[in-house]
């Protein structure tokens, strides 16, 4: 059994990064509770946390294998730091828990993107 994650930018399906996920299983389209903003990196999207002031953002549930997510982990820069992954919550009945990437730089300046990244 494979791990379960949300994709919301580039790795969604039609856009750049699609084929790192060509062999695993799409679940369908997902989104969160409204505890996160996703914002305008340039070619790509970052996703953070937003507790107090967060929307519910569009994007696609994955089912993925441990050697995809280690891909995927160096892909998403882990070790540099770009980007962190974790738990994100769902809305909906999720029966185990579901990661995704978090953008780890800094924000300030950046144009929300508001619910959908629709960019690559």
């Amino acid at each position: 059994m494979g791990q379960r994650l949300f994709v919301y930018g580039t790795l969604k399906r039609g856009h750049c990064r699609e084929a790192f996920l060509q062999e695993q299983q799409f679940l369908g389209p997902a989104q969160t509770l409204p505890l996160y903003r996703m914002y305008d990196c340039g070619s790509y999207p970052g996703l953070v946390d937003r507790p107090t002031d967060g929307v519910s953002l569009q994007g696609e549930l994955w089912e993925v294998t441990s050697e995809c997510l280690a891909i995927l982990d160096r892909v998403e820069e882990l070790d540099s730091g770009l980007y962190d992954r974790h738990a994100i919550q769902l809305t909906g009945p999720v029966d185990i828990p579901v990661q995704a990437y978090f953008y780890q730089g800094v924000v300030t300046g950046l144009s929300d993107c508001g619910p959908c990244w629709v960019g690559c």
